[in-house]
């Protein structure tokens, strides 16, 4: 058993670096053409064309977009989902078919009607934008903090309380320690919702807000701009993935 995990663990990271290998080297080549195994020319024109294409403003852009929306929706998911699981809510069943309605939902069809309506209402494309992936991300951080509500014992609570403690000892002494892997779990989720999404930004966006994925799908589309979009792939990752590690490894030290 001790000798499994390591290697489970390992299996993992090469099932999930594997694909980025040839990404990574295409990023760092200004030709690769087959049949040849490897690049030709070695150089980073691409990452360089990527630059100056925007890229660093998009990158910027993008993370501002996926830490307001987590920063927003896990909150709003946290109390939806404490609503839900202590039964505070009239027609628990009606609200938590509203709140996981946009799983349901095709986000093409639900962007292209929104727009319309954020159009006159005259509301700002940026803004626009927050609205709606938070409420994209809402139904995710719902159903990881339900989860970790329905295994919460209160009792810790009552305890603190008898002992002396106030509302605001209680909430940041008890229960959010002992909520954050799942809050942490939620707000990944919903900053990945923010990060990775392409119709809602471009939609409701109207172009203006350009993100990563929108400026990894425009060079896609073109030819002759592999090693662009390898820059720009790589960038797109790195986030996310810096985030994984980060919180599997907080996850193992409060285990500890």
């Amino acid at each position: 058993m001790t000798a499994v995990r390591p290697a489970g663990r390992a299996l993992l990271v090469v099932w999930f670096v594997l694909p980025l290998i040839p990404v990574a080297v295409w990023a760092v080549s200004n030709q690769w053409s087959f049949p040849a195994v490897l690049p030709q020319e070695w150089g980073v024109d691409g990452v360089r064309s990527a630059v100056a294409s925007g890229g660093i403003e998009a990158f910027v852009r993008s993370t501002s977009l996926a830490l307001t929306v987590a920063a927003v929706a896990t909150p709003l998911g946290a109390f939806a989902a404490r609503a839900l699981a202590r039964g505070n809510v009239h027609f628990p069943g009606i609200v938590a078919a509203i709140l996981f309605a946009p799983l349901a939902l095709p986000p093409f069809a639900v962007a292209l009607g929104l727009n319309v309506l954020i159009l006159r209402a005259r509301i700002p494309s940026t803004l626009a934008v927050v609205v709606l992936l938070t409420v994209a991300a809402i139904p995710y951080t719902t159903y990881l903090m339900r989860v970790a509500f329905g295994a919460y014992d209160p009792g810790y609570e009552e305890e603190a309380r008898l002992l002396g403690a106030s509302k605001s000892m209680v909430l940041r002494q008890i229960r959010i320690p002992l909520l954050a892997p799942a809050l942490s779990g939620a707000a990944l989720l919903a900053f990945l919702v923010g990060w990775s999404d392409y119709v809602i930004t471009l939609l409701v966006g109207g172009g203006r807000l350009v993100t990563v994925p929108i400026l990894v799908a425009s060079f896609a589309a073109g030819t002759g701009n592999d090693a662009v979009v390898a820059a720009l792939s790589i960038a797109a990752v790195l986030p996310p993935l810096v985030l994984v590690i980060l919180l599997s490894r907080l996850g193992r030290r409060a285990a500890r």
